[in-house]
């Protein structure tokens, strides 16, 4: 098949998206090299010049690669059938993505509802939540909840709040892992709260609780008759080295919220998923809270398709294995060459945060990585904060290949930013092959 865009110069492609796109992302992209990718498989991103880029970024969505051949063939199966429903008739996908789903789950949550982005799995839990009395939300300073209007309101950063306030009313924040201020708060307010909370917060530059948070979190939220949805969007199905943040607190919120790589890589779904009780109003009136796409059977085929991949890869296992491998030689790296400059390499299974203790160096080193071949994350919460989430599948030599990169760009940038520090050899970007 012929790719739409080719023949186009990269001159055309970014007048484009100036023009008709965002002359704001036109420039994050030419500050990033002005790469065009259109080719991706497995852990590797391929440009149209034939550059191949180690993707250990992609905000957590590629926790099985891209284009896992697992997926791909539940996807393409489903495609060839019946690709979108009519939404009247009963559909056998959505109720077999729902039931595998649910047997990862921690026991007590027995109800699914699809959705395409993560924002509006979170919007559909404020819904429950309030369905259920619960009028006054909880989240954490930090948090990352997505940006449409309620999901935007639990989500802890003002420069992305203030063009669009007033937000949804009676929306409150409190440190993130102080369960005593949280108990404090939830006193004010018993029988009316709904607390959002995620198990490590990904934007805010991978920030992780104190060991039993969550428990106590879910102690208090009974105490008060709160509600407890985890944010598990980018924390789950084996990100942290266990198929739930959840699970390893051996907690049972009353919702838990999946998305990113819950599509396998392929294609955009979300989920909430939601006790008997808390899910009831939907259960009663299936109109009350409907989208067109939601679990469109093509999503379904991905869903299972994905959950079939972690199986059978024992990426679970995988995924704590090598983070703590990674979290290990990147902290070794890290801090051979910056020194007093890194403040903290932190990370749970293949979420890892790289800490500076001043400005700068964060960002100077996501574009080194890419000068480098590698592929990572800013956070948009704190721009202190070089983030890493890789897939589970990295072979032995990919992970090498890391290593090496992340050498090469810690050398370069500690030139820059730490005095006395030697420079590093000099590389033509956008030439690296693998």
């Amino acid at each position: 098949m012929t790719d739409p865009g080719e023949g186009l110069a990269r001159e055309d492609i970014g007048r484009l998206y100036r023009t008709r796109l965002s002359k704001g992302r036109a420039t994050l992209g030419e500050l990033f090299g002005g790469h065009q990718e259109t080719g991706s498989e497995g852990a590797w991103v391929t440009t149209a010049t034939g550059c191949r880029f180690l993707n250990c970024g992609g905000y957590g969505v590629f926790l099985m690669g891209a284009r896992h051949p697992t997926v791909v063939r539940y996807v393409t199966e489903q495609l060839r059938r019946h690709p979108v429903a009519t939404r009247l008739f009963l559909e056998p996908q959505a109720a077999l993505a729902a039931d595998a789903l649910l047997r990862t789950a921690p026991p007590g949550l027995e109800r699914v509802h699809f959705a395409c982005s993560g924002a509006e799995a979170v919007e559909a839990a404020v819904k429950l939540a309030r369905t259920r009395g619960r009028d006054q939300l909880v989240a954490a300073h930090g948090g990352y909840h997505g940006k449409t209007m309620g999901a935007l309101s639990l989500t802890g950063k003002a420069v992305f709040q203030e063009p669009f306030r007033p937000l949804l009313p009676g929306t409150h924040h409190v440190p993130y892992g102080d369960a005593e201020a949280l108990g404090a708060l939830l006193a004010t307010m018993p029988g009316r709260a709904c607390v959002v909370l995620e198990p490590v917060q990904g934007e805010a530059g991978v920030v992780i609780p104190p060991v039993g948070y969550l428990r106590a979190v879910r102690e208090l939220c009974r105490e008060h008759g709160a509600l407890l949805v985890l944010d598990e969007i980018q924390t789950g199905l084996g990100r942290l080295g266990h198929w739930w943040g959840a699970v390893e607190e051996r907690v049972t919120p009353d919702m838990l919220l999946a998305g990113k790589g819950l599509g396998g890589g392929v294609l955009p779904v979300s989920a909430v998923l939601a006790s008997a009780e808390v899910f009831s109003a939907f259960d009663k009136d299936p109109y009350i809270h409907t989208s067109t796409f939601s679990a469109t059977p093509l999503a379904m085929a991905a869903v299972q398709g994905a959950l079939a991949a972690v199986e059978e890869g024992d990426l679970v296992r995988r995924a704590q294995d090598l983070g703590r491998e990674l979290l290990r030689e990147i902290s070794r790296i890290a801090r051979r060459h910056f020194g007093g400059l890194v403040r903290e390499v932190r990370g749970k299974g293949l979420l890892i945060g790289v800490e500076f203790t001043v400005p700068g160096p964060a960002g100077d080193l996501l574009v080194e990585l890419v000068d480098n071949g590698v592929v990572a994350n800013h956070s948009l919460n704190s721009h202190l904060v070089l983030r890493l989430t890789p897939p589970a599948v990295l072979t032995p030599a990919e992970t090498a290949f890391l290593y090496e990169a992340f050498d090469r760009a810690c050398r370069a940038q500690a030139a820059r930013h730490v005095p006395h520090a030697r420079p590093a050899p000099t590389r033509e970007s956008g030439t690296i092959h693998a």
